[in-house]
């Protein structure tokens, strides 16, 4: 990653942010076109966040004069209804706002993520699926852009439930996704896998593909309780079949201030995960429901919502958090 010349800002230990105070949020302007950067520093910048640390600057990442190798990373909990698919959606449109080039995998045979971006599923005779098992399928043409410029997708639907079985007797079947996206590597920056909520053999062809793992966890009791036997899974992939495997971060979502539950969670979250876990914080808003609806990311449906800035800080808490990702340098 290339960093910003400016001072360090601190972050959590053994971690450092780089940034200038005057970046701020994009936003739009009066004619509507989306205004990257500004005058004004972020919100809150030094003051204690939802997480209880300050937080730091998080800079509108430099333009790339060039794309590829793409960062790969697995957005990943056992547990469903914890936002997997949402911030995948989410965190890749704003990556693509900051100039990157994106590819979302669906690789949940339920389609959600699909669904989430207006698109049907069920239309598609080739699918990850058929790429997944060789064939004659080409990934480049399985491949379909959505309505945000910079942001594909390569679809899925009820077919990829039949590969879990299909694969067993596969030669280095925990391999497939990462000899299926290898063709595509140097056309993308960034590359989100929306995984299914299981650890069965699509996950951890998902982890095996991937750099880096993103947990999105619901502020709720039950989510929490997942979080020790996924990082086992992970550690025992980073074992077994993909030394380059790291944890991205913990991201913290439909987290309600109001709630004293919601509350304490993240508080048990930070205090055992204090340099895993991100500063932004996705806050529960009826926008990301409205957004399933309409089939399009909270960063075009509603561009200057709370939901839209969060992921847009998300993006770039990402981007400055991690110095090795080849995609955002």
């Amino acid at each position: 990653m290339v960093r910003s010349d400016s001072a360090a800002v601190s972050g959590p230990p053994g971690r450092r942010y780089y940034g200038e105070v005057t970046v701020g949020e994009p936003r739009l302007s009066e004619d509507g076109r989306l205004e990257v950067g500004g005058e004004e520093p972020d919100e809150g910048v030094g003051k204690p966040g939802p997480t209880g640390r300050p937080m730091p600057v998080f800079p509108v990442p430099p333009a790339l004069s060039s794309h590829g190798p793409a960062w790969v990373v697995a957005m990943c909990n056992q547990k469903g209804g914890v936002g997997k698919t949402t911030s995948t959606i989410n965190l890749g449109a704003a990556l693509a706002e900051y100039g990157r080039r994106v590819l979302l995998v669906d690789f949940d045979p339920q389609g959600a993520l699909s669904v989430g971006l207006g698109i049907n599923p069920m239309q598609f005779e080739v699918t990850v699926h058929d790429l997944l098992l060789g064939g004659d399928a080409d990934i480049q043409d399985t491949i379909v852009e959505t309505q945000v410029e910079g942001l594909d997708l390569l679809p899925s639907n009820i077919d990829l439930s039949a590969a879990e079985v299909l694969l067993v007797t596969e030669v280095g079947r925990e391999h497939s996704l990462a000899r299926t996206l290898t063709p595509v590597m140097d056309v993308y920056d960034v590359i989100l896998i929306d995984c299914q909520p299981s650890l069965g053999l699509l996950t951890v062809n998902a982890l095996t593909a991937a750099d880096a793992v993103m947990v999105p966890l619901e502020c709720e009791y039950f989510a929490l309780r997942g979080v020790a036997l996924l990082l086992q899974t992970i550690d025992k992939v980073r074992e077994r079949l993909n030394s380059r495997l790291e944890l991205a971060g913990i991201l913290a979502t439909m987290y309600d201030a109001r709630t004293l539950h919601a509350r304490e969670v993240l508080a048990r979250v930070v205090e055992r995960f204090p340099e895993e876990v991100f500063h932004t914080v996705i806050n529960r808003t009826v926008r990301f429901p409205e957004t399933t609806v309409a089939g399009e990311p909270i960063t075009t449906y509603a561009p200057t919502s709370v939901g839209a800035a969060g992921y847009r800080r998300l993006a770039r808490e990402l981007m400055a958090r991690y110095a090795t990702p080849p995609a955002v340098g």
